[in-house]
């Protein structure tokens, strides 16, 4: 084990967070008002008295950021985690299914799968989870039978007071970060490098996000409003359930 050294983590950090950003913009960009308004529930806005398009395609887009930008710093959170704990303790990527990565410990192998937050599954997904670390140990010990092998679920943020979930660990915030650094104050300390540059790269992703919200408002004004200004309710919910409409 080897002592974290902070500026390693906002070297990283500064060097790789523009991913993060660019990733945002593009999930944006690839946005389709045709497609997402498909997905939604249009008996729900009418039931919401919602009586603007704005109102409508802010609901859409907001919707969208919220869960592509949570995957999105997942997934960069994760090549953190991993950059870290390489420092550390000389870890590295797996390339084992379902697991994120692999390092040594005294005389353990930990194999740890990476999620963003503690709540990040339903039953099918732990069980899953369950499996894929169930393999991950069968194929590691066809090399080595004697292997020590522990599996670890590791959420970037949150709480779990319960640990232990027999068939795995699942570390959470402070526990996840002291986990793979040996740092007890990881988790505050990297807080201040993920602010680098945030105004400057924020303010161009919200020109994307106002570009957006105009293109779509335009779109939605044409095709689901009336001369009167109107929202065309019938018009709306055809385009989404019309079993003619494929």
């Amino acid at each position: 084990m080897k002592p974290l050294n902070l500026t390693d983590v906002s070297e990283y950090v500064e060097n790789n967070i523009g991913v993060f950003h660019e990733k945002r913009i593009q999930s944006l960009d690839s946005l389709k008002l045709s497609k997402v308004l498909k997905r939604k529930n249009p008996y729900l806005y009418k039931a919401k008295n919602v009586l603007t398009a704005d109102e409508i395609i802010r609901s859409i887009v907001d919707a969208h950021i919220s869960s592509s930008e949570e995957g999105i710093f997942g997934d960069w959170l994760e090549g953190l985690a991993i950059f870290i704990n390489q420092k550390v303790f000389n870890g590295w990527k797996s390339g084992i299914q379902g697991v994120d990565l692999e390092f040594d410990k005294g005389d353990k192998r930990y194999i740890v799968t990476i999620k963003s937050g503690p709540n990040w599954g339903n039953s099918s997904q732990i069980k899953k989870l369950i499996a894929d670390f169930k393999t991950a140990k069968r194929t590691l010990r066809t090399s080595n039978s004697q292997l020590n092998i522990v599996a670890v679920n590791g959420c970037c943020y949150g709480k779990d007071n319960n640990p232990d979930k027999g068939d795995y660990l699942k570390l959470c915030g402070q526990h996840f970060w002291e986990f793979i650094s040996g740092n007890s104050w990881l988790y505050t300390e990297i807080i201040e490098p993920l602010g680098y540059k945030a105004k400057e790269k924020n303010d161009v992703f919200m020109a994307s996000y106002a570009q957006m919200l105009n293109k779509f408002t335009k779109e939605f004004t044409i095709e689901f409003c009336k001369d009167s200004g109107e929202i065309d309710w019938e018009k709306l919910v055809k385009f989404n359930s019309s079993a003619e409409n494929r």
